[in-house]
């Protein structure tokens, strides 16, 4: 009943509430994963949290881009390395292969006047185009690269007039790709499925490990784009938390309560264009996928 109760009436704090320009969503961040590698990076000072509107991505998309709002959306660009923007507000439907989710998820997105995709400035999705492989790899079982996020996302801020830009990187959601991209290998059990593994093993600390890795390979590309695009204020947070066991539960689901999942972290700076990196995507790849096709090939068919 209270998953249900959620959807109907949003416990959390819309992004459209606040003031920013740049929005950079870290898909799955946790506040103390964060916090914890915050002293590696100049850009992160104090981390905040805020409640969010949503306990998974459709969710939060659906509860997040509603008719109040519609003013600010239809000045907002949206970079996506995920498909479930393009399902919920493109073909209205939920990007989930669960069945409870899927009818919680649809009922959030009849309960908030949810807007459609065509009212947004522009919709770019980063999945949708191929890098040079002898530039960027990208690993057949994860998600997409967050190079791709951060080269469109610099291209869009450079070439459109917008008022407000959202970037959406797809790590650290699970599986953990990065480690094996860089040491170019298959993934290992606890990276291909982190939270089957960690319920099956209660090895925390090499699932924990693997999942601070996935949001350093997402803080190194927003680096970058904090040095490639000019925003007086900048957010960096996520659409929803994991839990790892916390209260016996495991990752995060629609309409969720879990502290761990709809608390997120909030870190406010600055970005600045200073011309050091040019984009290398000119044109988008033949399109011969479905939304289902890319979800699976994105790890959601699970």
């Amino acid at each position: 009943p209270s998953t249900l109760y959620n959807t109907k009436r949003s416990i959390g704090t819309n992004i459209f509430s606040s003031e920013w320009d740049l929005f950079i969503i870290l898909d799955c961040c946790r506040v103390d994963a964060l916090k914890q590698l915050a002293p590696e990076y100049e850009f992160l000072q104090e981390i905040e949290s805020i409640k969010t509107v949503g306990g998974s991505t459709p969710e939060w998309i659906s509860a997040t881009f509603r008719s109040p709002f519609l003013d600010e959306i239809q000045q907002t660009g949206y970079v996506s390395g995920a498909a479930q923007l393009r399902s919920v507000l493109g073909e209205r439907r939920p990007a989930t292969s669960r069945v409870r989710d899927a009818h919680l998820a649809y009922k959030s997105l009849q309960y908030h006047d949810t807007v459609d995709i065509s009212d947004f400035f522009f919709v770019d999705n980063a999945f949708e185009y191929d890098l040079p492989e002898d530039r960027i790899e990208k690993h057949p079982e994860g998600k997409t690269p967050p190079r791709y996020v951060t080269d469109r996302g610099i291209t869009a801020a450079r070439e459109q007039d917008l008022d407000r830009l959202i970037l959406h990187y797809m790590q650290p959601h699970g599986p953990y790709a990065a480690n094996a991209i860089a040491e170019n290998r298959e993934l290992l059990k606890h990276e291909r499925r982190p939270l089957r593994y960690l319920r099956n093993t209660d090895d925390m600390e090499t699932v924990w490990e693997g999942y601070l890795d996935e949001i350093r390979f997402a803080l190194d590309e927003v680096e970058m784009a904090l040095s490639n695009i000019d925003a007086d204020t900048v957010v960096i947070s996520a659409d929803h938390g994991e839990a790892f066991g916390e209260y016996g539960i495991y990752g995060h689901t629609v309409g969720s309560l879990h502290p761990k999942v709809r608390t997120v972290p909030w870190a406010v700076t600055t970005a600045t264009d200073a011309g050091t990196y040019e984009p290398m995507i000119e044109a988008k790849r033949k399109a011969d996928k479905s939304t289902d096709e890319i979800l699976e090939a994105l790890g959601y068919k699970i």
